[in-house]
């Protein structure tokens, strides 16, 4: 059955931060065409992550609708380096390692989206072709006063630190991008919000209807502290394995179950609103909530029976049956400084600067929830020294187990 205009809308704005505007988002519904909606990741890494498939699933809503959503793979806007939110210039990619991250991340869109409705575009297409004399054409086409409204740039120009030429043309090509494909829509994260407006001015300024923008927020990552990231190593990944996917979602603090649930699954407000309330009476355990939510997520990025799977595994490991030889069996070795056994060291760094952790702030929340070990011992003081010993068994749960070795002098 049709979804109404008022329907498809509602579809299209779950979750929606921004969108500018609904009365053109009408306008362009009451054509009766398939609207192109448009979608873009530059290949900076090689995994797509749960903060990409918080904007997939908002294109596969699109898709169900019979709209024609447009994937763009940034391999030119990558090698320049996304500025939103940064506080410094990025690091310039070469071709060749833009082309290695960019050769799954196809395969990686297809766990949400059909792709074989999808078309899929490479943006070196478009803006590969233009030559010195339209790339001088566009940037004439804005100031620099403008860009500077950009808030990272404002601040970084305040600050004097520096701002490279290159940067001030991506939200340009990006917003070319629009133009090129004739989006009807672009779909992507709140610190995009600038890119898409400019992308709205571009298709003004060659003489096309501008573009609907909607935005969605960028979802906090394990640490619960800072967004999803895979330069911060906070993220879960769209290819990792189930049981790891799983025990990654388990970790998650318990204030983001809500924001996940909105965002990543087809769970009705309702229902949601339902869970929130019961783990603020008591009545629900914030742990089976975050079953349902890691069960759904791995059945929707592997399948049902993996979801069980890991639920009924990570269930079977914390039946409490374990010994300190099952952990130093599956433990990975952490190399430490032959300086730092005997002596007193804050336990928090000692996680993160091993990797156990992502950030301190994870490592201490950790603590707090009475989930580390030192051996058999558990640790719940957040500010607590130990004492390194070759051989130790540190472990965060029963997922991250490390055994500490000497590195040497």
């Amino acid at each position: 059955m049709k979804l109404t205009i008022p329907e498809q809308i509602a579809q299209l704005s779950r979750g929606a931060v921004d969108m500018i505007d609904r009365a053109e988002l009408t306008a362009k519904l009451q054509l009766g065409r398939p609207l192109r909606v448009k979608f873009g990741a530059d290949p900076s890494a090689p995994d797509l992550t749960l903060g990409h498939c918080v904007h997939l699933r908002a294109l596969r809503a699109a898709q169900e609708l019979g709209h024609q959503v447009v994937f763009i793979v940034g391999d030119f806007t990558a090698m320049i380096g996304d500025p939103s939110g940064r506080s410094a210039t990025r690091p310039q990619l070469t071709r060749a390692q833009v082309e290695a991250n960019a050769r799954t991340y196809v395969d990686q869109a297809g766990k949400i989206l059909d792709v074989s409705k999808v078309e899929i575009r490479y943006n070196s297409e478009w803006l590969g072709a233009l030559t010195s004399e339209d790339m001088i054409r566009l940037g004439g086409k804005f100031t620099v006063a403008q860009m500077l409204e950009r808030e990272d740039f404002a601040k970084r120009f305040a600050a004097q630190a520096p701002i490279g030429i290159h940067e001030l043309f991506y939200p340009l090509v990006q917003g070319y991008d629009s133009y090129a494909i004739q989006a009807d829509i672009e779909i992507g994260g709140t610190d995009q919000k600038f890119n898409f407006m400019v992308g709205r001015d571009v298709q003004r300024q060659y003489g096309m209807t501008e573009q609907v923008v909607i935005t969605r927020p960028l979802i906090p990552g394990t640490d619960g502290e800072k967004k999803m990231s895979k330069s911060l190593g906070n993220y879960i990944a769209v290819l990792d394995a189930p049981g790891d996917m799983y025990g990654k979602v388990m970790s998650l603090p318990d204030p983001l179950i809500a924001m996940y649930f909105e965002y990543l699954t087809d769970v009705p407000y309702p229902e949601i609103e339902a869970m929130v309330q019961a783990m603020a009476a008591g009545t629900l355990n914030p742990r089976d909530a975050k079953d349902r939510l890691a069960v759904d997520l791995v059945t929707q990025l592997h399948d049902a029976e993996a979801g069980r799977k890991a639920s009924d595994d990570f269930r079977r490991t914390f039946s409490g049956t374990q010994t300190l030889d099952d952990f130093r069996a599956v433990a990975e070795p952490a190399a430490l400084p032959t300086a730092v056994f005997g002596t007193s060291v804050p336990l928090a760094r000692l996680m993160t600067e091993i990797g156990m952790t992502a950030s301190g702030g994870e490592a201490r929340r950790l603590i707090e929830q009475g989930a580390v070990y030192l051996n058999d011992a558990p640790i719940t003081d957040p500010k607590a020294l130990v004492v390194p010993t070759e051989g130790a068994i540190l472990r965060a749960g029963k997922r991250r187990v490390k055994v500490l070795v000497h590195a040497g002098d």
